[in-house]
């Protein structure tokens, strides 16, 4: 299988190349420096771009089954515009028949409201209220101009090992909270691109 990561060089990105190398897939990685790459490997295949550039959007995804949108952003106080000005990228690049499984993250849409009370009334509004009112455009956009879409919210990020085990939920109901390492988001994201389950819809994942 034809992989393309976006936000490729750390976090949830860096795992999901990973571990798609060791199931002996092509990837093809977005990076605006090559040299910030910590992997080297005969199926990985380096794009030097900008996720906010069409042009280099569309070379990415060129011939791709499928497309991992797993950007982020150090900057959490900052006004950005990276999410959704990827997502309209992607919204003109990508053919009909690929697939797109974007990463973003508990409390935007349905799972606003179901983070712990800390979160959802201290860290979203007032540490990361910014970055998230840019993935809700990002997730409208998809949605909207996407045709086969899987976005992945994951619950609050840790550097555990991958352990596969964890739920994708579509029903939040009684859900509060919960953790969940970046590699098992990574793992989840690769096994959608295999085996589809979730296209058109927005899990949840918490351990």
């Amino acid at each position: 299988m034809k992989i393309a990561v976006i936000g490729a060089t750390r976090g949830i990105g860096l795992e999901v190349v990973k571990q798609a190398l060791e199931d002996d897939h092509d990837v093809t990685a977005l990076v605006r420096d090559p040299d910030r790459m910590p992997v080297r490997h005969p199926r990985l295949h380096l794009v030097q771009g900008d996720a906010r550039d069409p042009e280099s959007v569309a070379t990415a995804v060129q011939g791709q089954d499928v497309v991992c949108d797993c950007l982020g952003t150090k900057n959490v106080f900052a006004r950005t515009v990276l999410f959704s000005t990827c997502a309209q990228n992607l919204a003109r690049a990508l053919r009909p028949e690929q697939l797109l499984i974007a990463v973003t993250g508990i409390g935007t849409g349905d799972s606003r409201g179901h983070g712990t009370f800390l979160y959802d009334h201290v860290v979203l509004p007032l540490v990361l209220g910014r970055i998230y009112a840019d993935k809700e455009r990002q997730e409208r956009i998809i949605r909207d101009h996407i045709e086969r879409w899987i976005i992945v919210r994951p619950g609050i990020l840790t550097n555990g090992p991958r352990t596969g085990r964890y739920r994708a939920l579509v029903d939040l109901h009684g859900v509060r909270g919960g953790r969940i390492s970046r590699a098992d988001v990574a793992d989840f994201v690769l096994s959608q691109a295999k085996s589809p389950t979730f296209i058109g819809k927005t899990p949840l994942l918490i351990s």
